[in-house]
């Protein structure tokens, strides 16, 4: 493999505001990994012996409790850094990161993560950034599973997986990677007989269409509606 060239940041959010020359020597320093579906970029509790930018896939955050269930956190899009243990002053990974479909990931080793940091304040700062609206997300939807109606909830989630992944087809806004029931029930604190029975029920009505691992969302507005509690009960 030749050396990486800064085309593949250059433009990410993440690497905002840091000049050429620097973001030569940070794509410098990474090598280029392609995760087949299904197997981990990295395990939960593993050593955390590097960090992660996703160039191309989608990537499932999933959280193993002490009680031996899997619960689905978030999904990963192009563009975002994980396993970022040593940000968060952890030397282990919080969650298992799995490739939703076939990945490319950059991979650098952690111990250059302190010099990153320093060298390029904007990096750092970004990833601040990047760390802090996903605990906002979490927090988020701490609120929503105590507060709102499961209908709502099912809702939002379908809802920020478009805003997320997002693929305009004929029939719809399709989210744009292998999805199950049960990844949604996951997401929503829920069971996989509640998902399966909402989302029969709003393919009757043409909000969305589901089938095997793909969810399309025919009608956002109505869904925000719902997500929102201000749909009329029919």
């Amino acid at each position: 493999m030749g050396s990486l060239d800064r085309s593949l940041i250059a433009g990410l959010s993440v690497f905002e505001g840091i000049a050429a020359t620097d973001l030569d020597r940070i794509v410098g320093q990474a090598r280029s990994q392609r995760i087949a579906k299904d197997h981990p970029v990295f395990q939960q509790e593993q050593e955390a012996h590097s960090f992660f930018l996703l160039l191309d896939g989608h990537v499932r955050v999933v959280k193993s409790t002490p009680d031996g269930h899997e619960v689905t956190v978030r999904y990963i899009s192009p563009g975002e850094l994980m396993g970022i243990a040593h940000a968060l002053g952890r030397t282990t990974y919080p969650a298992n990161a799995i490739a939703a479909v076939d990945c490319v990931v950059l991979a650098w080793p952690s111990r250059l993560w302190p010099a990153f940091a320093a060298d390029f304040p904007s990096f750092s700062a970004n990833t601040y950034k990047a760390v802090g609206s996903r605990l906002q997300d979490a927090h988020t939807r701490v609120i929503e599973m105590s507060t709102e109606q499961v209908d709502q909830r099912v809702a939002h989630a379908l809802l920020k997986l478009i805003k997320q992944t997002g693929k305009k087809t004929e029939e719809g806004i399709l989210i744009d990677f292998p999805i199950s029931r049960q990844d949604i029930a996951e997401m929503t604190g829920t069971t996989l007989h509640t998902v399966s029975r909402l989302l029969s029920a709003w393919e009757d009505q043409g909000l969305v269409k589901s089938g095997r691992q793909r969810v399309t969302v025919v009608e956002p507005h109505r869904l925000l509606l719902i997500a929102e509690g201000r749909e009329e009960k029919g």
